[in-house]
């Protein structure tokens, strides 16, 4: 049992902003937080940010009052920064396993081996080779099942006596259960506050209590789902790993915009940047959409306009190709209301299914999909940045003015020539 496969979950910690700090030092120590969308609200905060109080979600205009007294740094999202320096770790990572499951842009699940000293020597070794070689600070978990691995992670992050790395198996009995005791059992990966409250209703109010609850009677009053989880808390794997993340069920293309958009050219213009961006997610990941739905809204703030258009197109057979995403997602434009003060839409494709998994007739074959328009367009904006081709209304340049807002963006140190971080000899 000493030598039994166990899974390692490594977590970037505050991702946003450690990845802030790593190519801008100055940061270090100081209270910063990342805003979401168009400046709006807090969605990473570092620890000092949270030691001044400031809450997860908190907007900005609130928070900018007292920024100077606080010495508080507040930064755009870099989404650009964020995506490279993620691929960076989870690179990393994969060397020390052939078993990796990436589960988000600042977390993935390692498959490891060996006895308890050796798992924590290797989780302190991943550890210090991603801060060395990445910059940023991460924790390790470690245990026989998932679920546990990211309890063991959560405990490590909140307390410095494990230095960043805990083998849930080598910790002492009475500890775990201690913990468990403590934790509501809204810390357990999966639970959410609905189900929160239906556990309490049946006195199950600790990560404990729902470890030691019947299998098969949260099954029946629960789900499937919820069995499973009641089983890695009692140490049985039932969740498996993964090789690759991606949203099989549907793409989703959506933000709000920084300038109301009132005309339907405008909302024409937003459809066809969507529709490309569509193309290229899914001929990258190799699949085509039967169904797209478009649709935008006016803001819930907003008491003088309120108009809210959707259409479902069934697109003539499963495509990826931009010229028919763009032209299926202009069907939206009829129902778009002149002077209306739009602030936000897009376009979302469901009815996945791989490419080429249902050939069509040579009479409805497409010239765009046969040309592969979609990967070259997915190729050169990779090559060249986003915004440097288009087809039709999204062939823009420069950037239309109803583009995401990030006032306070930091150098996208990594992916733009121009922006690349210059180092001075003393």
């Amino acid at each position: 049992m000493r030598h039994m496969p166990q899974i390692a979950h490594v977590d970037v910690n505050c991702f946003y902003a450690s990845a802030e700090r790593a190519f801008n030092p100055a940061l270090e120590g100081r209270p910063v937080i990342v805003l979401s969308n168009n400046d709006g609200c807090a969605v990473t905060r570092s620890p000092e940010a949270k030691a001044l109080g400031i809450a997860m979600g908190e907007p900005w205009f609130k928070l900018a009052p007292r920024a100077k007294e606080w010495g508080l740094v507040a930064l755009s999202s870099n989404y650009e920064l964020y995506g490279d320096i993620s691929a960076r770790v989870m690179e990393l990572l994969a060397r020390y396993s052939a078993w990796l499951e990436v589960y988000s842009i600042d977390e993935a699940f390692l498959g490891v081996k060996g006895t308890p000293d050796q798992l924590l020597a290797l989780g302190r070794t991943m550890k210090a080779t991603v801060r060395r070689n990445v910059g940023v600070p991460v924790c390790v978990g470690i245990a026989s099942t998932k679920t546990l691995a990211k309890l063991a992670n959560k405990w490590t992050k909140n307390n410095p006596a494990f230095d960043g790395v805990c083998h849930w198996d080598s910790v002492p009995a009475a500890d775990r259960e201690g913990l468990m005791r403590r934790l509501s059992v809204i810390e357990v990966w999966g639970v959410a506050t609905r189900l929160t409250k239906r556990l309490n209703a049946l006195g199950i109010h600790s990560i404990l209590d729902l470890s030691r609850a019947d299998p098969v009677m949260i099954r029946d009053r629960f789900s499937v789902v919820m069995m499973r989880t009641v089983l890695e808390l009692q140490g049985t794997p039932c969740i498996p790993m993964e090789e690759e993340r991606i949203g099989r069920d549907q793409l989703i293309f959506s933000r709000s915009f920084a300038t109301p958009i009132t005309t339907a050219a405008g909302i024409r213009q937003v459809m066809s940047v969507y529709g490309q961006q569509a193309s290229a997610r899914l001929a990258k990941h190799g699949l085509q959409a039967k169904v797209l739905t478009a649709f935008a809204g006016t803001s819930h703030f907003n008491p003088n306009d309120t108009s809210y258009p959707s259409v479902s197109v069934p697109l003539p057979m499963p495509t990826a190709d931009p010229v028919l995403l763009t032209k299926a997602a202009h069907a939206l434009l009829p129902r778009i209301c002149e002077g209306i003060r739009y602030a936000r839409a897009g376009i979302m494709v469901t009815d996945l299914r791989p490419t080429g998994n249902q050939a069509p007739l040579s009479l409805f074959e497409n010239p765009h999909e046969e040309r592969h328009i979609g990967t070259l367009l997915e190729d050169i904006i990779r090559r060249y940045g986003r915004g440097s081709i288009g087809l039709g209304h999204a062939g823009i340049r420069g950037g239309p003015d109803w583009t995401m807002k990030r006032d306070m963006l930091s150098p996208r140190y990594t992916t733009h020539w121009d922006e690349l971080p210059l180092v001075k000899a003393a």
